[in-house]
């Protein structure tokens, strides 16, 4: 899952990539509300964190600008603004969460799991299928019972997949959500990564569970 965090406090930004990319996530971030925006509506992001006291372009109006390009985007707004009228303005001008400052680092990335989960209509943090269960919380994958491990990237692939099982992604689709927004297209990285990851989940399951669609990408299909 990729983050973009557009936040001015660079001691603060700095702490919270860190901490994402220690959960798994994919982070980058922009120091004022101009480039938040930019970066936003030309890259693909699972979800945006966003504080509202910015240089440049303040966040409500990023929040507003957002909204008319996009209704599905994932927004959370964390801000010192924190009265009971700052949270309804942003909550009615389309944010998915509001979380005040101060605040706890374990609270956010628990609000940002919610949210993801939301966006791909998953009420459970456990994704299963062909025997495979993998914990969202935990970032624990599984087959039949028995501990399978994986690199972040493979967990990455595997995760996003599993979210949108059925449908096929394409090698540019697992780019904008996996790797950062820099990432050559045309790297083999996305091929390695998926070659060890095919044979993982091949020795632990006995089946290929990864489909190439021809011309396409990749497809996990649900059992049958």
């Amino acid at each position: 899952m990729k983050i973009l965090i557009i936040e001015d406090e660079y001691d603060l930004t700095e702490a919270l990539i860190e901490g994402f990319r220690s959960c798994g996530y994919i982070a980058e971030y922009a120091l004022d509300g101009e480039q938040g925006l930019e970066m936003a509506l030309v890259n693909e992001y699972d979800l945006i964190i966003l504080d509202l006291n910015l240089p440049k372009l303040d966040g409500l109006k990023v929040l507003e600008e957002l909204r008319r390009h996009s209704q599905d985007q994932r927004i959370l707004i964390l801000s010192a603004r924190s009265s009971v009228a700052e949270r309804v303005e942003g909550l009615n001008l389309g944010a998915n969460d509001y979380l005040p400052k101060p605040f706890a680092f374990a609270e956010l990335e628990a609000r940002v799991r919610s949210l993801l989960r939301r966006s791909y209509i998953q009420k459970d943090s456990v994704l299963t299928c062909h025997g495979i269960r993998l914990d969202t919380n935990t970032r624990e994958v599984s087959v039949n019972g028995k501990p399978l491990a994986l690199s972040p990237k493979e967990y990455a692939i595997l995760e996003y997949l599993l979210l949108n099982r059925d449908k096929t992604i394409s090698a540019e689709t697992l780019i904008e959500h996996v790797w950062y927004s820099d990432t050559d297209y045309f790297s083999a990285s996305v091929k390695v990564h998926l070659s060890t990851l095919r044979r993982k989940l091949m020795s632990a399951c006995g089946k290929e569970i990864i489909t190439t669609v021809r011309g396409s990408g990749y497809l996990i299909r649900s059992e049958d």
